[in-house]
């Protein structure tokens, strides 16, 4: 029996995980806002963009899968 990880695809997986760092990342961002916190502001900032990276490269695994 194949496990979830031998089922999904790397550029599936990367377009999750990038979805979901760029949600942390903007939560984070915001709280920063929220609490006048400049550290957990730019960490924030960080986790969203490195978010968008990741997904981005999901999407160009997925072209070269084809």
């Amino acid at each position: 029996m194949k496990t979830y990880e031998q089922h999904v695809k790397a550029s599936t997986k990367d377009r999750i995980e990038g979805g979901a760092k760029i949600l942390s990342g903007k939560v984070k961002e915001e709280t920063g806002k929220a609490l006048r916190n400049p550290d957990l502001q730019a960490k924030g900032t960080l986790e969203k963009n490195e978010g968008r990276v990741q997904k981005k490269i999901g999407e160009i695994e997925k072209v070269f899968e084809q």
